[in-house]
């Protein structure tokens, strides 16, 4: 039965009669390689002022996948990761054999087309081929062309398919590499080191966070996949290995999902001696303005129903004081966290009783003052139960100098002015796994190796980590994370 006689309610069987008719035609539905000359964005902007119904002698050879068909074949739509170009077959220019390819022909296939540049009365640009042929048989139809595809879940589990026939997707996507690469590029440009650390971390550390665990074969050992790569790199500060490091690289939490969280995702984190947090936050602001201008020539964008301004400086505001700029409420005048609870259940907050002075005001803060943080904004000196890896603040015992920069609504950035005395250090480590005896999964634990690295001497340092998704959800207008990843996970589905 030849692909014509097959009923168009099973159109994967059309797929698969048409490529063994081309078989049994002797023609290969999968050649090894094409040389194509030209891509489809490249010719758009090259003919641009080529007048309608004009013709060229040029002679190009373009490559991609059929994403339209029109007058049996006559007008083929041809994608390829630029752009989208006409290829126009006509019996005027194609010999009898090129034009029976044209039968084989189905939306997904992907073609090469030889032939010279012409515009049509109607002002399309279009390849006048001469020669054309099937480098690659689809089998499985594509979704159907006036809905796409609209199953959200079936976007993010066939990601391929999804980037084929949505343009919003692949520039997300592209967008996201373009982000990646320009931080890259001005960390190094500012004297960075890039660098890698483990993955596999035999101690969980460098962040308070929920570890996955795995377990080494050969060493009968078991590891943690890294929640953050901290720990490591101040070693190499301390090693001397450079004055500013940097890694880009994966993390892995084992804790929610949501639109916000991914259990793997993208950081860097970096690490300059002789600076402290405020140098930081400087980076921060450069850093970002710059990239926000790079992408779209201006430091303003359209983020959600808000427009965000990236324009430096940033307001910055310690973490007590953005409290109390909200409630009303001053923490620092509590000494006990019996008198923290107390101003805080008055104010509507039914906290955990167990909670210490500096997590109460941390709760205040993510539930009074973190969901108004639209534009910009350093929240600093935070209290120092809640950071055990930052240097004690100069000027006030109860808190640390470290700040968390949030934009949108969210936590894009973490840095400290980093604690470099080993025996303060030892303590918070101790206090950690106190914590994670009394039951906190996400407390820290005891890194003695770190806390040797730190005996032989770390200089004053400054750290900062910055989450690429979330940033890039802001940059790109997205309000899921699995936007703006190629490979979100996902629940397995059953059988």
């Amino acid at each position: 039965m030849s692909a014509e006689q097959i009923t168009i309610t099973n159109p994967a069987a059309a797929k698969l009669a048409k490529r063994q008719e081309m078989v049994e035609a002797g023609l290969a539905p999968y050649p090894h390689t094409f040389k194509r000359t030209a891509m489809a964005c490249g010719l758009q902007e090259k003919y641009k002022d080529l007048a309608d119904g004009s013709e060229t002698q040029d002679t190009v050879s373009v490559a991609g996948r059929v994403m339209a068909m029109r007058n049996n074949g006559m007008f083929i739509d041809l994608m390829d990761t630029s752009g989208r170009i006409q290829i126009f077959c006509h019996k005027d220019t194609m010999p009898e054999e090129q034009l029976a390819t044209l039968k084989y022909l189905d939306l997904g296939d992907i073609i090469d087309a030889t032939g010279t540049m012409r515009r049509t009365p109607r002002g399309e640009l279009s390849v006048r081929c001469a020669e054309i042929n099937i480098l690659t048989k689809s089998t499985l139809p594509l979704p159907e062309k006036h809905h796409g595809l609209t199953d959200i879940e079936q976007r993010y589990r066939q990601r391929y398919l999804d980037l084929i026939m949505n343009e919003e997707s692949r520039e997300t996507l592209r967008a996201r590499s373009k982000i990646i690469a320009f931080i890259r590029n001005y960390m190094i440009e500012r004297g960075g080191l890039e660098v890698e650390t483990p993955i596999l971390h035999p101690i969980m550390g460098g962040a308070s966070a929920k570890p996955f665990t795995t377990h080494h074969n050969a060493l009968n050992s078991d590891f943690y996949l890294r929640v953050a790569p901290e720990l490591f790199l101040k070693r190499l500060i301390v090693g001397g290995i450079a004055d500013k490091v940097f890694e880009i690289g994966r993390q892995f939490r084992n804790e929610g999902i949501s639109i916000k969280h991914n259990p793997e995702y993208t950081m860097i984190e970096a690490y300059e001696a002789y600076a402290d947090y405020h140098d930081m936050m400087d980076m921060t602001e450069d850093l970002v303005s710059r990239l926000v201008v790079h992408l779209y020539g201006t430091d303003t964008i359209k983020v959600g129903e808000n427009e965000i301004c990236f324009k430096t400086p940033w307001k910055r505001i310690s973490m007590v004081d953005a409290v109390k700029e909200k409630t009303g409420i001053d923490f620092l005048q509590f000494e006990t966290a019996v008198e923290a609870h107390s101003a805080a259940k008055d104010y509507g907050l039914k906290l955990d009783p167990k909670l210490n002075w500096g997590q109460i005001v941390e709760e205040m803060f993510d539930a009074c003052v973190e969901p108004t943080l639209i534009q910009p904004t350093h929240i600093m000196d935070h209290p120092f139960e809640i950071s055990p890896l930052a240097k004690n603040h100069r000027s006030n015992p109860r808190l640390v100098e470290r700040f968390e920069t949030f934009c949108n609504t969210w936590e894009i950035c973490n840095a400290y002015t980093e604690l470099n005395d080993p025996d303060i250090q030892q303590e918070r480590f101790e206090d950690q796994v106190a914590q994670k005896e009394a039951g906190d999964d996400e407390a820290q634990m005891l890194d003695d190796d770190f806390v040797t690295a730190l005996r032989y001497g770390m200089p004053p340092t400054g750290g900062w980590g910055m989450g690429l998704d979330r940033l890039t959800m802001i940059l790109t207008n997205s309000a899921n994370i699995r936007d703006v990843l190629c490979f979100p996970t996902l629940k397995p589905q059953k059988g």
